[in-house]
């Protein structure tokens, strides 16, 4: 069975790096390979594993519409198929599955570029089904999405079995975290269970921080600390994936995942 876990949050709250070090921590103690799914279209968790980059989805599903446009010209889309009797769907399976960065026990698919001009109503379809069909092969899934979750459902139609919306130790993070969290109400997914994770932080939160937190529909699940050491390394060019198993950022996410006994 597959495990789907989601993150969400403002852009520059670190949902990246608490991706990137979640992945770490399955690799190591889970109980099977992972694919990793970058949903922002900036497509820097590759950086974060350590792992390259050469093509997007978004790269595939533009020359898919430029495929189309040629097919039409001969009369064969319109029919479902592409030049030389492809279908549509035939041939994003194949480049998506050629697409996977393959690394030790976690994959990564990158999205990529958000969509240009034009209906992709058809295509999005399409994507959802080859990225589902591919995710059945995997113990684990995991999403780092943009900055909101309105295109989450675009991604998959797999229910998502744990969502971390990220904040920064601010008012202004966690009322963005609020929103987010509201958002997961109007998808066509199922979330099962929402979490809280407070990032980059100093201490503990401020009284009228902390009165805001309980506010939420959500519960705070962790803290991660600010880390000089993990931003050094990011600022070296070095993996995130890299960080030392003692860090306490590393351990903070380390705590966060066994205490909701995800793996």
């Amino acid at each position: 069975m597959t495990t789907t876990i989601a993150l969400a949050g403002k852009g520059g709250v670190g949902k990246t790096t608490i991706s990137a070090l979640m992945i770490k921590y399955l690799v190591n103690h889970g109980s099977g390979a992972v694919l990793a799914i970058d949903a922002d279209p900036s497509s820097n968790l590759n950086m974060a594993l350590g792992l390259d980059l050469e093509w997007t989805v978004g790269d595939i599903r533009e020359d898919l519409l430029v495929q189309v446009k040629d097919s039409l010209k001969a009369g064969g889309a319109a029919m479902g198929t592409l030049q030389g009797g492809i279908t549509k769907r035939d041939y994003l399976d194949y480049q998506i599955r050629s697409s996977i960065t393959e690394g030790d026990h976690c994959d990564l698919i990158a999205m990529g570029r958000s969509e240009g001009q034009g209906c992709y109503c058809a295509v999005n379809h399409n994507l959802r089904q080859v990225i589902d069909a591919i995710s059945k092969n995997y113990r684990y899934v995991v999403i780092d999405n943009e900055a909101g979750m309105e295109h989450l459902s675009r991604r998959t139609t797999r229910d998502v079995d744990h969502l971390f919306i990220v904040s920064d130790p601010t008012l202004r993070g966690i009322v963005a975290a609020e929103r987010i969290a509201g958002f997961r109400h109007e998808l066509d997914i199922h979330i099962h269970n929402a979490y809280l994770i407070v990032n980059r932080s100093s201490g503990d939160p401020s009284p009228s921080l902390e009165e805001r937190i309980k506010s939420l529909d959500i519960p705070l699940v962790g803290i991660v600390p600010a880390d000089q050491h993990l931003s050094d390394l990011e600022l070296s060019g070095h993996p995130v994936v890299e960080l030392d198993d003692q860090s306490p950022v590393y351990r903070s996410v380390t705590q966060i995942l066994e205490s909701l006994a995800i793996v």
